[in-house]
């Protein structure tokens, strides 16, 4: 099947209003699936800043849509003020269409957002069903809590236009971890269409070390894209204070989304505290995460997918507003005994958060919580890509074609 996949497309989307989770999941399937399929051509459209500042595998691209931001309390806005966000909107549904009518894709695979950013998405997932494209609708293994998931899709009416686009739905994670549509009304023909595919493994390609890797043994403190991270740095920084005892030597990532005035106050305060070094960001975090002794963490999927990766013991200081994910996930996964957990109420003590990271070091990986636990997502999403294409191939062979081969 590898072979048979020269000159077949995949379209992706990542609305990306928020953080790198969106764009760096899609990264990830991408780079898997070229590296499987030789002649296969990935197209990621994405609406983050920096979605350029990535490396990308050839036959790997981007189209860069406008880019939205979320902000803490939900809404959004553009990212210039100039422009209304409705108006970004329409500019980003227009430039989504074209680029699906110009790639023309087999396969597109749209990534958490059914219908896209309040609905960017819609007249593309009706073009390309029309077209015999395949309709693929990508979940992390957790969405969010069951009455908030509820709410927001009953206003937009989204799983009836999930039951009537979508031809596949792929759970980013296996089933006995979590289900990402738990206690909401789901129809059996949705139900029928899921497949948990499993976690997604990350691998450490670099023929060295990152530049911004610490010689010796250190804590890895991440916030992901950093826009909601300053509590959780706060509260790593306080406890170092409180406990200048503490032996371990930490890392801390802020993120390329926390404001200036917020990495120059942690910059500034990281330079009082020995054990502590600070860096703005770095995009092989992969790297930084496989060469450390534990991670300190909010939970996104990616980190989680790092951590399960290098098997690292790691602390997760969940976001619990205005999404309740992290919290979910790092509950579900405090209870299978693979990571510890602290609340953010406390993880404010700095007394609390010094022992909590004392203990770290000493925890068990994850592995041992959780002993048969498989990170094989990207492996089950190739094969289920060699599947359709198989299918695509089959149903579009002339009936000679079809007579030979039988």
């Amino acid at each position: 099947m590898k072979d048979r996949a020269r000159n077949h497309r995949v379209l992706m989307y990542s609305h990306d209003t928020f953080g790198l989770g969106h764009l760096r999941r899609c990264r990830t399937i991408a780079h898997s699936l070229v590296q499987d399929y030789r002649g296969m051509m990935v197209l990621i459209i994405s609406g983050s800043q920096i979605a350029g500042a990535f490396d990308y595998r050839s036959r790997v691209d981007f189209v860069k849509i406008p880019s939205v931001i979320k902000l803490r309390n939900g809404e959004y806005t553009s990212l210039s003020e100039h422009i209304d966000v409705k108006d970004t909107i329409e500019m980003r549904r227009s430039i989504i269409q074209h680029t699906a009518k110009s790639f023309q894709p087999d396969i597109f695979i749209v990534d958490k957002e059914p219908m896209g950013l309040r609905g960017e998405i819609e007249d593309t997932l009706a073009y390309l069903k029309s077209q015999g494209t395949t309709l693929v609708l990508g979940l992390r293994d957790v969405m969010d809590a069951p009455h908030l998931l509820q709410a927001e899709w009953q206003r937009n009416d989204v799983m009836a236009k999930i039951d009537r686009f979508f031809d596949h739905i792929w759970v980013y994670g296996p089933p006995d971890f979590y289900d990402p549509l738990t206690g909401l009304d789901v129809p059996q023909s949705v139900r029928d269409r899921m497949e948990f595919v499993g976690f997604l493994e990350r691998s450490a390609h670099g023929n060295k070390p990152s530049q911004n890797q610490p010689e010796g043994e250190y804590i890895l403190v991440t916030t992901g894209g950093g826009g909601d991270g300053a509590d959780l740095i706060n509260d790593v920084m306080n406890a170092y204070l409180h406990d200048p005892g503490l032996p371990e030597r930490a890392l801390v990532v802020l993120g390329p989304y926390m404001t200036a005035d917020l990495r120059a106050e942690f910059t500034r305060k990281g330079q009082s505290i020995p054990q502590i070094e600070v860096i703005d960001f770095d995009t092989r975090m992969e790297e930084l995460i496989a060469g450390s002794k534990a991670v300190v963490g909010m939970g996104g999927y990616n980190t989680y997918c790092e951590i399960l990766s290098f098997d690292k013991p790691a602390l997760i200081v969940p976001r619990v507003i205005p999404r309740e994910e992290q919290l979910l996930r790092a509950s579900r996964a405090a209870e299978l005994g693979m990571v510890d957990m602290l609340l953010p109420e406390e993880a404010r003590n700095p007394a609390r958060m010094a022992a909590a990271l004392r203990a770290l070091v000493r925890r068990a990986p994850p592995s041992k919580g959780w002993p048969g636990l498989r990170l094989d997502g990207l492996d089950n999403i190739s094969a289920l890509v060699g599947e359709e294409l198989a299918r695509k191939h089959h149903a579009s062979a002339p009936a000679a074609e079809l007579r030979i081969a039988t």
